[in-house]
């Protein structure tokens, strides 16, 4: 569940962004079979290539230690495509490897959407966006 406040955050640093990709962490819970999304860590990207991501590591401790001072974890990222599409390239499948964790992929153009890496495979997930 991702509160419609936190996805205009990210197509806001999406188109912010342009001509290369946003990146961050995204931190919340989980409850049974849902991902509860309650805050975003926006990081910087330290990629030299303008169609990469690679999260800063002193902003992914940050992400680590407010997620923990909050009582929450780092359960997913989230990057744009500002020349693509809102789906998991062949850069992004190679370099998942968390399992149970979630990608959110946004466009400039205001698509978004999410994958979570499980057994090996990134698949899609149903993103559900809430009111709060």
């Amino acid at each position: 569940s991702l509160p419609e406040r936190l996805r205009a955050q990210i197509l806001a640093e999406a188109r912010a962004a342009v001509p290369c990709e946003c990146c961050g962490l995204v931190l919340g819970y989980r409850r049974d079979d849902v991902a509860m999304v309650t805050a975003l860590h926006p990081a910087r990207n330290l990629a030299a290539d303008a169609n990469r991501f690679q999260i800063d590591p002193a902003d992914h401790f940050a992400a680590l230690r407010a997620s923990r001072e909050a009582g929450l974890s780092v359960i997913g990222c989230y990057h744009s495509h500002p020349g693509g599409v809102a789906r998991p390239s062949a850069h992004d499948r190679e370099g998942a490897g968390e399992e149970n964790f979630f990608w959110l992929i946004a466009t400039p153009e205001g698509a978004l959407a999410a994958f979570v890496y499980l057994r090996g495979v990134m698949t899609g997930a149903d993103l559900v966006t809430s009111s709060s």
